[in-house]
This record gives structure tokens, sequence and C-alpha cells, in this order.
């Protein structure tokens, strides 16, 4: 958030209605990153702030333990998620750059949270969805509702959704020619084809629930 206000800078009483903590919070991990070297300058008085010199890079990665195990347990906890093998593969790129004695707490602590998720749907058929809506290519699916009639269209994947513990790919179907919903566990099989999609976009599924976010959001 520094480097995106660049020169403009960002007070700490921003800073902590943004991440939801105190001004002391955020004052004092300033301070720890300015400790760390990172070139964090400060402007005092009205419109001063808080801001990262230009050009400047960030240092390693530095998690707490708690940190570091909240990205293991949310990982753990939703293996449909859209691009979990790849969630997972960043999360132990973090955990291999922290500290051994960080490291070390954070497997300790680790060792306090139990996950037993559901098992996950077939791997293929997820990168087949995953690599359709990042390449906005149309996917061929085999999809069997709950009424049982088994039907192979070709949709335009527009979003992914998860609400009541299901994951749902939303898109454009060629078949009925509208937005449908298809429950991603109940997809037999998926096909991403060479044929790019049209323009829909996500106005076209309608307004969200009042407590559904895009996964960058903070806050509803």
């Amino acid at each position: 958030m520094l480097r995106r206000n660049g020169t403009r800078g960002c007070s700490a009483e921003r800073l902590a209605r943004e991440f939801g903590v105190s001004v002391r919070t955020v004052k004092r991990d300033l301070a720890a990153l300015g400790n760390s070297g990172a070139p964090v300058w400060s402007r005092p008085g009205p419109g001063g702030g808080y801001g990262l010199a230009v050009g400047a890079s960030l240092p390693p990665v530095a998690l707490s333990p708690a940190q570091a195990v909240a990205l293991m347990a949310a990982v753990s906890a939703a293996p449909d998620a859209p691009y979990a093998d790849l969630a997972a593969a960043g999360v132990q790129k973090i955990l291999d750059v922290l500290d051994p004695r960080t490291r070390a707490r954070a497997d300790e602590l680790a060792g306090r949270v139990w996950v037993n998720a559901d098992p996950s749907s077939s791997r293929s058929i997820r990168s087949a969805l995953e690599e359709a809506m990042a390449e906005q290519r149309v996917l061929r699916i085999r999809y069997t509702p709950r009424d049982g009639t088994t039907t192979t269209r070709d949709v335009e994947p527009v979003l992914f959704a998860s609400t009541n513990g299901q994951w749902y790919l939303v898109g454009w179907c060629r078949l009925r020619n509208a937005i449908r919903w298809f429950t991603v566990s109940r997809i037999d099989r998926a096909s991403v084809t060479g044929t790019a999609c049209g323009d829909h976009t996500v106005l076209e599924v309608g307004e969200p629930p009042v407590n559904a976010r895009p996964v960058h959001g903070r806050g509803a």
C-alpha cells in the first residue's frame, strides 16, 4: 500500500482503517519495517504520512508464526477453491524463506490446527476450469444436475463463486443462450477448446449477495 500511494504517502489513520488495526499497531509495524532496512519515510504535520522511497524494494517477506499458519490453514481448508494447488505452492515458497526460528514456531503452531476438508473434485476437471477461466477460452463440459439429466455444453466462463460451501462455475451457456451456474462437483468431464470467449462480463451475472466480494477485497 505504501508503494501504491507513491510520493503522496499515506497517513497512519488511513492505514489503520484499511487493515482493521489500531494506529498504534500501524506505527509499530512501520517502525519494524524501517528497522529491517526498508526505506520508509515519514512526513509530520497536516497532509503528512508515511511512504516508501521511489524505486525502493521491500525486504524479504517476514511473517509471524500465526500469519504463516493462517495461510496454511486457509489453503488446506479449501482444496476445491480455484487455483488451490498454485496457492499451496505459493504458501510453500513463503515458508521456505522464513527464518529458521519463525519456521519452527509456525510448524509447532500448525500442529494445533486440524482440518477435515471434504475430498476435492477431479484434479483434471479443476485444471480445465482454471485454464479456461484464465485464458478466456470456451469450455466443453459434461454436466449432471440434480434431476440426473446429463448434457454436454459449451460454456464461456465468467467467474467462480463460492456459497454455502459449494463452488460454482458461472458462465454463458451456449446451449441455453443464457448465464448459468454450474456446481463444480456435478461437472463429470471438462476440456478447454481453442475457441475464444465472447464479450460476456461479470455484470451479466447480476448483483452479488450483500456479503459477497471478490477475493482481493478487504471487508464486505
